[in-house]
């Protein structure tokens, strides 16, 4: 079975005193039949470190170029998909990161953003793996106290 590797991040700032997450909207596609909403992520292309995998896709899909790494945050998810007749098996793997900006600038992958708060956050998110990362973000973070 074909394995693939991508790297994502929830991207946060704060605004007005409130946490708030950066999701991307996906239009539909061959995998998904309607437009939904995730964080950026994306394959890790020879010799590039995760971070730099992280970095790079947040900065290409987003234009954010100023974000920085919650230590103790490194979530994994996986999954099988259909592609070209076979299934894949996947691995994400995301950080958490602090966005110094809120200027986005969208790659063309995408249709739209939008920063939410957590409970919006989580109600916009269709699939039950990114739901449980951000999750996992708002309580890394409460436990930080941020």
């Amino acid at each position: 079975m074909p394995k693939e590797k991508s790297v994502g991040a929830v991207v946060m700032t704060n605004i007005r005193g409130e946490t708030h997450f950066l999701l991307l909207r996906y239009p539909s596609s061959i995998h998904a039949k309607r437009e939904y909403w995730d964080f950026p992520k994306g394959h890790v292309e020879a010799g590039e470190t995760e971070d730099q995998t992280m970095r790079r896709e947040v900065q290409e899909e987003t234009g954010l170029v100023s974000v920085s790494a919650l230590k103790g945050f490194r979530e994994p998810i996986s999954y099988h998909f259909r592609s070209e007749g076979r299934t894949v098996f996947k691995t994400v793997i995301f950080y958490l990161v602090r966005a110094k900006g809120r200027r986005v600038d969208v790659s063309h992958e995408h249709i739209g953003y939008a920063w939410v708060p957590y409970a919006d956050a989580l109600a916009h998110l269709k699939f039950q793996n990114a739901k449980t990362i951000l999750q996992k973000a708002h309580d890394f973070l409460s436990k930080k106290g941020v």
